[in-house]
């Protein structure tokens, strides 16, 4: 007797597995490809971003940094997986500076709609602190000597 899957119930990542694999037909080489993919697609729209800020294409610029963002998140997905990235992006160290990038990359893609480019400016600048800060949360004590540093200055 073949043992079919039910079709309504979801599977894989979909259900909410603690599964660490995006696809898990795909080999390391693959999700190696699709890592540096997404890289070189971000760093494409990344240095397209950098052309619209010298042109002063506002607009253009915060689309094209968002989307670089977006590519990045999108590239550590094929090594982390998707549940497992959402779990470590919203964990307890990281839920505040994960929501204010997130946030500000949509503001970012709302200002650019609205054609604001000082708004386009501030939330671009925004998303930069608040990725930095995040990225720091994966460094033991990085965020406490950075805190540090500041008040050092202040």
């Amino acid at each position: 007797m073949v043992n079919l899957p039910n079709p309504l119930q979801p599977s894989g990542w979909f259900a909410g597995e603690d599964t660490n694999e995006m696809c898990p037909t795909m080999s390391f080489q693959q999700r190696v490809y699709g890592f540096v993919g997404c890289l070189i697609l971000g760093a494409m729209l990344g240095t397209m971003s950098w052309v619209a800020a010298f042109r002063k294409e506002w607009v253009l610029f915060g689309v094209f940094i968002t989307m670089s963002n977006l590519s990045a998140i999108g590239g550590s997905m094929f090594f982390a997986g998707p549940v497992k990235q959402f779990k470590q992006m919203f964990a307890e160290t990281r839920w505040i500076a994960t929501s204010v990038y997130l946030l500000a990359m949509v503001l970012t893609i709302v200002a650019a709609s609205i054609h604001s480019p000082p708004f386009v400016i501030c939330m671009c600048i925004i998303q930069y602190f608040a990725m930095l800060w995040y990225g720091l949360s994966y460094i033991p004590y990085a965020r406490t000597l950075v805190k540090n540093c500041v008040k050092g200055m202040v």
